[in-house]
């Protein structure tokens, strides 16, 4: 069965993100019309009779097997680019549906879209935000991407998101054009992760906001009396969600549009992820924004 269409419950279980971002990224090459080869550029041109001192990467195997002759699938650009990975690791993205948490699903997203990168030659680095501190998981020149599912595997989601002047260490020089690939549920305090997007984005980096949501922290789908506590302050407070619902899901709705709203305005890329849904849609919304 192609990978597109394990739910991320079912390739969080399988604990290898190595594993899961080669299972996940060449299922979606398979059903792609492009060719998505390691240094071939993203969109196909055509095929060409293989000679002597062609790179063998670009081999198709498929148009082997089927005519028994090697063929090479030219490309037409191949600009390296820096994606710079950023997960919001902090406390509130342990929120968990179905057996799966926010920090879970930005793991496995991250994975996916940092193996798909690699496969175009880009130059990938890995950032974890928290409270007062900016983790550099991959170094410049992290090719070796052992260390980046290391970083990943290691990361743990506490306190709350980190202060502004954290942040800013992100606006690094780099004469390569940047993409920044940002992973959060966008709860903050006091608009710290709305204004550090807008700085990256003013400064000439292209961002994608991937904004993870759950489906039942949408719907408040919950019955009865229910507890809730704020997963960073520890605040609590008590509802009846079957009486607080509609109120609840009207008020979530409005602040969806104005974040959309927001992020437009900024020039951002935006899109919601429910932590349920299949990752095949980050790595379209990634190639969308990658050619530009």
């Amino acid at each position: 069965m192609s990978s597109k269409f394990l739910s991320p419950q079912t390739l969080a279980a399988i604990k290898d993100l190595s594993l899961v971002a080669r299972m996940v990224v060449e299922g979606f090459v398979t059903g792609q019309h492009n060719s998505l080869k390691r240094g071939a550029g993203i969109e196909f041109s055509q095929y060409r009779n293989y000679q002597p001192g062609d790179d063998l990467r670009q081999l198709d195997w498929k148009m082997f097997a089927r005519s028994d002759r090697y063929y090479i699938r030219e490309s037409e650009t191949n600009t390296n680019l820096r994606i710079q990975f950023v997960v919001d690791a902090s406390n509130s993205m342990n929120h968990e549906e179905d057996g799966l948490s926010k920090l879970t699903y930005a793991k496995l997203a991250v994975a996916c879209l940092a193996y798909l990168a690699t496969q175009q030659s880009d130059e990938v680095a890995l950032y974890v935000l928290q409270e007062n501190k900016l983790n550099n998981v991959l170094t410049e020149g992290g090719s070796r991407l052992q260390r980046f599912w290391l970083g990943l595997e290691q990361m743990t989601a506490t306190g709350k998101f980190a202060s502004k002047q954290v942040g800013d260490s992100l606006l690094q020089t780099t004469r390569k054009k940047t993409i920044t690939i940002f992973l959060s549920d966008l709860y903050e305090q006091e608009n710290e992760i709305t204004n550090l997007l807008g700085n990256l984005r003013s400064r000439g980096q292209e961002v994608l906001l991937l904004h993870l949501l759950g489906q039942k922290e949408m719907t408040l789908d919950y019955k009865g009396a229910v507890l809730f506590e704020d997963l960073e302050t520890g605040q609590t407070i008590q509802v009846n969600a079957t009486q607080y619902r509609e109120r609840y899901e009207k008020q979530y709705q409005t602040w969806l549009r104005e974040t959309a709203a927001v992020m437009r305005k900024k020039q951002i890329t935006y899109d919601q992820f429910f932590i349920q849904e299949s990752l095949d849609k980050a790595l379209r919304l990634f190639l969308k924004v990658r050619t530009r």
